[in-house]
């Protein structure tokens, strides 16, 4: 029987580990930053180029009032990977994800110390433009929040607010989000239609469009599909396989088997500390410490 080509195939379910961590673009070149050396200084080791760090913390501390939520966490994400991480509920996560574009300033009585850096620049100086961080580190929240307004709108919000009027460019920049969200082929016709209308996961599909249309470096994504159907979790999983290639993405999950297909790197935290991170299949199958042995077996959390 020969297939129709107009149906498209289901997405696939991932479910094994990652065979090796990832390369940030293959091709030893950072896209957003300068390349790696391609020669050792003199009296150096030849050795594989790093990857490139996009997005670093040093000895960071959050304080919600008196409490303090984050203790002293170092992290280190590389370019062009999805790094996952994982832990308890409470155990500081999101909050950890929220400092990257400095989400947690809304917050009142939040205070920080230490480092959070984006491609080397600490994201806390007083001359850091927040507008431009926030547009730099997009964030896709847990449930799909979709505005009040049409499909072309939702996406061309961002555009708008930075100024970008000819409608032309507005056009091929919407087309050119819901390609890379995936989402393109299904709403095409009803670019002018209610965002509402949209299932669940194709709502979470266009917030990510949204993101990606003004053009950040990194991607946050805070529990992206724990509101969503084993369906629309997979194209949401698919996803984020597929963009890792052009941004860096970030990803909080309470599903560790979700962290296992998708990322290239895993961190563990428990009660505000990070307490390992590691290549994924290595933390999964041969933990260093014996607290995330323990959460990954299931004897906790």
């Amino acid at each position: 029987m020969v297939a129709d080509p107009s149906v498209k195939p289901s997405p696939t379910i991932r479910t094994e580990l990652p065979s090796r961590p990832a390369c940030p673009t293959g091709d030893g070149e950072d896209h957003h930053g300068p390349a790696a050396p391609a020669t050792p200084e003199p009296g150096q080791v030849h050795a594989a180029p790093s990857p490139q760090i996009r997005l670093r913390t040093r000895a960071f501390d959050l304080f919600y009032g008196a409490h303090q939520a984050l203790k002293a966490v170092t992290l280190e994400v590389p370019s062009h990977s999805v790094t996952a991480i994982i832990g308890p509920s409470g155990c500081g996560k999101s909050t950890l994800l929220r400092a990257f574009n400095r989400m947690n300033d809304l917050i009142p009585g939040v205070r920080v110390g230490g480092r959070v850096e984006l491609s080397g620049n600490d994201v806390y100086a007083p001359a850091t433009d927040v507008v431009e961080l926030r547009r730099r580190v997009g964030m896709v929240f847990q449930r799909p929040n979709p505005f009040p307004k049409s499909i072309f709108d939702n996406v061309a919000f961002g555009l708008r607010l930075l100024g970008v009027r000819d409608r032309g460019e507005l056009e091929a920049r919407v087309e050119q989000s819901l390609r890379r969200a995936a989402l393109w082929d299904e709403v095409r016709d009803r670019l002018g239609r209610s965002a509402l209308a949209l299932s669940g996961g194709q709502q979470q599909r266009l917030c990510i469009a949204r993101a990606l249309a003004v053009e950040p470096e990194v991607l946050l994504m805070d529990e992206p599909a724990s509101a969503l159907d084993p369906t629309a979790t997979a194209r949401i999983e698919e996803l984020a396989l597929e963009l890792k290639a052009r941004y860096t993405i970030l990803v909080v999950t309470h599903n560790m088997q979700q962290a296992a297909r998708i990322s290239d790197l895993t961190a563990f935290m428990l009660q505000g500390e990070l307490i390992e991170v590691g290549e994924t299949r290595a933390l999964f199958t041969r933990p260093r410490q014996k607290l995330t042995e323990d959460y990954i077996t299931g004897r906790f959390g």
